[in-house]
């Protein structure tokens, strides 16, 4: 094993393709393991933060595991985090679902809700719109196209900078019925709605952008 890997950990809470997720970032080269071990996610370079189904069922898991005060404790440090699915929803402030109100990490204000769409869940391909100089989306062309599995998002983004010493996010919006956020860049907190680790070589380039960071 190459001295130079980065040793990402993908949290293992009970909510996540964890699996898909090993396979992924073992492709584009980091080293991988799954565990909800506090020492181990601590230490890692980087931890990954999977989640499927309702919003209040992953907090719940995530805090019997002990997940959210891992996250707090590495992001006070600096330490990356990267949330995909459910695991991005949870980051937000609350989430609502069929009528239930839950409280979210609340690294970020705002409420993830229902998508308003004829269809849902949104269950495909579909393209984004990154910003300038985003770095997760480097190298990416603007049609490519990212993996969506879910029938709720956020729809707003309220979080102001005021300090001109710190990078503001970059938020990265998608469409399906209505506008919402699929990806967003805060300092050492990075998350995505859409699934890198099912969007082929697009999910596999994003990644790789990642893991160049820790």
């Amino acid at each position: 094993m190459s001295e130079n890997k980065k040793k990402v950990v993908v949290f293992d809470y009970g909510f996540g393709n964890v699996r898909s997720a090993e396979r992924a970032l073992a492709r584009v080269g980091a080293d991988v393991e799954i565990t909800r071990d506090y020492d181990r996610a601590m230490a890692a370079d980087g931890l990954l933060v999977p989640g499927v189904g309702a919003f209040a069922a992953c907090m719940e898991g995530l805090k019997r595991a002990r997940g959210d005060w891992i996250v707090g404790r590495r992001l006070a440090g600096g330490r990356p985090v990267m949330g995909i699915c459910v695991g991005m929803q949870i980051l937000f402030e609350r989430g609502i679902e069929h009528g239930v109100e839950t409280e979210g990490l609340d690294e970020w204000p705002g409420t993830v809700g229902p998508l308003k769409a004829d269809v849902v869940p949104h269950m495909g391909w579909n393209t984004v719109d990154a910003p300038e100089g985003s770095r997760l989306f480097a190298g990416l062309d603007a049609d490519a196209r990212y993996y969506f599995v879910h029938s709720y998002a956020a729809h707003d983004w309220s979080l102001e900078v005021t300090n001109a010493k710190i990078r503001a996010p970059r938020v990265t919006w998608s469409t399906y019925g209505e506008r919402f956020v699929a990806a967003v860049e805060n300092g050492a907190l990075w998350a995505t709605q859409f699934h890198p680790e099912k969007s082929g070589d697009a999910g596999a380039q994003l990644l790789t952008n990642w893991i160049e960071t820790l």
